[in-house]
């Protein structure tokens, strides 16, 4: 009678469990953070945008001459609180004739035809810095223009100025207790899928145990293949956001606007160590358990 062949098992390795689910979920934990934070990035770029676009009217007074308006005009580039694009100074001369000719086209109405006369003045209109946006900082503003030697009138739309900044503030607040509560949310997940992939191997840890392996001979496999899928994952999260912001930017133009290319790659450097790194503490703690867990425990 012929002898049924043995079949091959094949010899379980320790450290050796089902790396594909825990890479895809840690790669999806990751990818929401990431997603997340992409949300807190262009809030903030948006938030800094909203308040560079805030603008203060600087009326002069009447009769001066080019030479003094020129001279006014650099007086207020120097101050600090100006904004810069393109290493340019954000102020901009507002002739009386500008604000005749707008008045006109906006109302239908000529009325210099029975004043006889432009009252308007010429003015200066000042972008403000977003770190000065503030409605205190503002006043001080203000207070220190209209000392200014040929400033006649210093005006801004100061309830504008308090809704923005209070709206801004309330969403600040939300987003950023939405991401503390999301980044935890994440933590206990990527707990949760080591220490299921290290339930299979519970038994392996204890017969290491039982034939004399160290602590650290028995975690260092675990902890080597742990931080390697964190870093695979946050890597895979990287390159999935990363390709999920240019087909945003490919479809809203608008959102181009508000890219920050120094904080993007600080937030996916962020996402590929925060991967390695819970993934270590996590494969940590949940060979620690077994470690010292009872054989009862175990079953």
């Amino acid at each position: 009678m012929a002898t049924k062949p043995l079949k091959h098992t094949r010899k379980k390795k320790l450290g050796n469990y089902p790396h594909t689910m825990v890479i895809f979920s840690i790669t999806l934990a990751l990818f929401v953070i990431g997603l997340f934070g992409l949300l807190l990035i262009h809030a903030g770029k948006l938030s800094n945008l909203v308040k560079q676009n805030m603008e203060v009217q600087v009326y002069l007074e009447r009769e001066l001459t080019p030479l003094a308006v020129e001279k006014l005009r650099k007086t207020l580039a120097r101050k600090e609180y100006i904004a810069y694009e393109e290493n340019k100074p954000q102020v901009t001369f507002f002739s009386k004739e500008d604000g005749a000719r707008e008045f006109i086209d906006e109302s239908g109405e000529d009325f210099l035809t029975f004043l006889g006369e432009n009252p308007l003045r010429d003015a200066f209109i000042l972008r403000i810095n977003a770190e000065f946006a503030t409605s205190e900082q503002l006043k001080q503003i203000q207070q220190d223009l209209q000392n200014t030697e040929g400033v006649y009138e210093v005006d801004y739309v100061e309830s504008l100025i308090d809704s923005i900044n209070h709206n801004l503030k309330r969403v600040s607040i939300l987003l950023l207790a939405f991401a503390g509560i999301l980044v935890v949310v994440v933590i206990i997940l990527i707990n949760n899928t080591i220490k299921l992939a290290l339930f299979s191997q519970r038994f392996l840890i204890r017969s290491m145990q039982l034939v004399g392996a160290t602590s650290f001979f028995i975690q260092r496999p675990f902890l080597n293949r742990a931080i390697f899928q964190g870093l695979v994952s946050g890597a895979l999260a990287s390159v999935l956001l990363f390709a999920l912001l240019q087909y945003a930017y490919h479809e809203i133009a608008e959102l181009y606007l508000l890219r920050d290319e120094q904080q993007m790659i600080i937030l996916m450097v962020s996402i590929l160590l925060l991967g390695g790194i819970l993934g270590f503490f996590s494969s940590y703690r949940a060979v620690k358990k077994y470690l010292r867990s009872s054989l009862d425990d175990l079953y």
